[in-house]
């Protein structure tokens, strides 16, 4: 049976079919946010299967898969190639209203130009064929990335990291630059894997971690080493914000007691890693990056299977704690010495979204247009739902023209349709506000809106040297 992605998919009004055919469609991605493997862009990677490229550590699809009944052998386990696709296959058939339902036959379609519904039945062709054309030169990473208009990726990647993939990648028609990741360098609660981690992170910035001012020289000598090579973001991940003040000598104290085997507590612990977070933030400003914060997922929540299988396997979900009152301090901390850079936020439960909407326009300051931004429905909010939630808090209180739109948070080279998914929802979103007679049927406005959504915005505010996009007219 084909599938039901058709030209008009998701457009349900002709106003959002003009605004995506015409303004959304053909333009490039910048994708902000990644987990894709620097080292298989360098190498310019073929994989042997459609299973190795589209389920291997794609934790989305192995959660979907456990609902489903697939025993944990043909998810993460030693199962062949073949019968790891058989199983998604017997998944994804009863996944409809899950966002994984049109993920998958868009990338099909896309990438393959499989235009048939993925079923236990239909899956060993679907697997032959794609088998087949992933052995061909143009289904390596390079021409894929080529193939769906991608300008621009940001990898996530570790302080301590040596970026020697990044180095080797070259000219390509994709910029690819290193995303500043430091969650170890503040994870003081964990000291044995803390105090390992400071040996690793002092031998990449040729500095020996003594002290916290020497931690924070390393960081910030790695910091400008990603700077070097076109870094100009930092990411962070909190479940729950924190914003505790404390001296230089106390944060130094703590960091003896770490460095000690003591244990600290939870008081100590916040003020370090507010202190941290703060000077990494006066780093961010001073080489004028982009500071992101994912905020609100509660992970590792199954033992056993963090035992078993390790962290980011599936098992995380939402946390749902306070965040309006620590994120306001932090904010506040560093925009009172005028050291806040510009800033995006991510929140993963939806209660959260018009907090986040409100709170960003209290720390808009006129210098950049959107300085501080409501990042995108992200992980368990990427769907239709998710995003329009996102979008509609930010209109409702914010400035929705300036949004630096979608990203794909994702290990996989075939998840790039993530974007068109997301430019059909916006479209839709704004052709049903004219439709309505809340916005004017000014397509000239409204299609260079939509054009700034799907890329441009994101290309100016993130401001990675060498990468332009000249549009087509």
């Amino acid at each position: 049976m084909k599938t039901f992605i058709q030209d008009n998919f998701m457009l349900q009004n002709e106003t959002a079919r003009e605004l995506y055919h015409t303004y959304a469609k053909e333009m490039p991605i910048f994708d902000f946010h990644c987990h894709l493997p620097p080292k298989e862009i360098a190498e310019n990677s073929k994989y042997r299967s459609l299973t190795e490229v589209w389920l291997g550590g794609d934790h989305y699809k192995w959660r979907a898969m456990r609902s489903e009944g697939i025993e944990e052998e043909r998810i993460t386990g030693g199962a062949k190639d073949w019968e790891k696709f058989k199983a998604w296959a017997s998944t994804i058939q009863h996944a409809v209203g899950n966002p994984l339902y049109h993920w998958t036959h868009l990338e099909l379609l896309r990438y393959f130009g499989i235009d048939e519904l993925l079923t236990p039945e239909t899956a060993p062709q679907i697997y032959e064929e794609a088998n087949r054309q992933l052995q061909q030169e143009d289904f390596r990473v390079r021409p894929l990335l080529k193939k769906m208009k991608v300008k621009t990726v940001c990898t996530t990647d570790d302080p301590a990291d040596s970026l020697e993939h990044h180095q080797a990648i070259g000219r390509l028609d994709t910029t690819v630059v290193p995303t500043f990741r430091p969650d170890k360098a503040l994870a003081i609660e964990e000291p044995q894997s803390y105090l390992q981690y400071l040996e690793h992170l002092g031998k990449s910035a040729n500095l020996e971690i003594k002290s916290y001012r020497d931690l924070i020289d390393a960081l910030d000598s790695r910091h400008a080493f990603f700077h070097s090579i076109g870094g100009r973001l930092s990411d962070h991940a909190m479940e729950l914000p924190f914003a505790e003040e404390s001296s230089e000598a106390e944060v130094s104290r703590i960091f003896e007691k770490v460095r000690k085997g003591l244990e600290v507590d939870h008081l100590e612990t916040l003020q370090f890693k507010t202190a941290v977070l703060r000077e990494i933030g006066r780093m961010n400003y001073r080489r004028g990056w982009t500071m992101q914060l994912h905020i609100g997922a509660q992970r590792n929540n199954n033992s056993r299977m963090l035992k078993s299988l390790g962290p980011d396997t599936g098992f995380d979900s939402m946390a749902d704690g306070r965040v309006a009152a620590p994120l306001s301090r932090l904010l506040d901390m560093l925009d009172s010495e005028n050291h806040l850079p510009k800033t995006l936020l991510y929140v993963l439960n939806p209660r959260d979204n018009d907090l986040i909407a409100s709170l960003i326009g209290a720390f808009q300051d006129g210098s950049v247009p959107g300085k501080i931004q409501f990042g995108s429905g992200w992980w368990f909010n990427d769907h239709k739902e998710g995003m329009e939630r996102q979008m509609t808090a930010l209109a409702n209180m914010g400035i929705l023209y300036r949004f630096v739109g979608m990203l794909t948070d994702s290990r996989s080279f075939l998840s790039f349709p993530r974007h068109e998914y997301f430019r059909r929802i916006l479209c839709n979103l704004i052709g049903e506000w004219v439709e309505r007679g809340e916005a004017p049927r000014d397509m000239n406005f409204l299609g260079e809106m939509v054009r700034r959504i799907s890329y441009q915005n994101a290309e100016e505010y993130f401001n990675i040297p060498g990468n332009s996009y000249v549009q087509q007219e």
